[in-house]
């Protein structure tokens, strides 16, 4: 099945949660709005909605909101990765967000790779908000930054920021997603239902 039929609109599935959607906008590693990103929303496929609606409820009962990077990412957006960097003298988000690595190094590094779990339709990216404060939680490194700082188990961190991170594990791992150690913010679910499939689709509300 390469069709959207199994996938939700994040909003429409978790109300409670909060769109940021990089890959629409201009703030992101590349510097435009990505191939495939037709609108301001996310998808994810249904089963990875109803997992995350339980961690939403749960996140809301602790007085937070999860905050949405990204979630299903067509291939042509992935494509659209692999092109840029390729492109060796196109840096101009360098200083964002691989200010100590050459660009040539992004692909050998495993930043950006051909395909991505995200295409599967049961990965997101995402953090925790604070309703109370009105901001993000300090999770010791921003989001896409390309850099040691990143990976899950970085430990060079304050008591706050290692426990924020703590707390977005527990509420995603006890919700059936699964952490991935380069990426503090991404999550995949377990028993993802297309765990060999790469949509293609755009991603838009319809």
């Amino acid at each position: 099945m390469a069709d959207r039929s199994n996938f939700v609109v994040i909003p429409e599935a978790v109300p409670d949660v909060l769109l940021d959607i990089r890959y629409y906008s201009t703030y992101n590693f590349i510097g435009s709005r990505i191939d495939g990103y037709e609108e301001p929303t996310a998808l994810l496929t249904r089963e990875a909605a109803a997992a995350l609606k339980k961690a939403s409820d749960e996140a809301v009962s602790k007085g937070f909101r999860l905050k949405i990077f990204d979630a299903y990412r067509p291939q042509q957006a992935v494509d659209h990765f692999v092109r840029w960097a390729a492109d060796i003298d196109d840096t101009k988000m360098k200083e964002f967000f691989y200010p100590d690595l050459d660009k040539d190094q992004l692909f050998p590094l495993g930043f950006i790779a051909e395909h991505s779990g995200h295409s599967r339709g049961s990965t997101v990216d995402l953090t925790l908000f604070d309703i109370s404060r009105g901001m993000e939680l300090d999770m010791g490194g921003p989001f896409d930054f390309f850099g040691d700082i990143s990976h899950s188990d970085y430990t060079d961190l304050t008591p706050e920021q290692l426990s924020n991170r703590v707390l977005l594990r527990s509420v995603m791992t006890g919700s059936g997603f699964l952490p991935l150690k380069e990426e503090w913010w991404h999550y995949t679910l377990e028993n993802e239902p297309f765990p060999d499939t790469y949509f293609n689709f755009p991603v838009r509300n319809q």
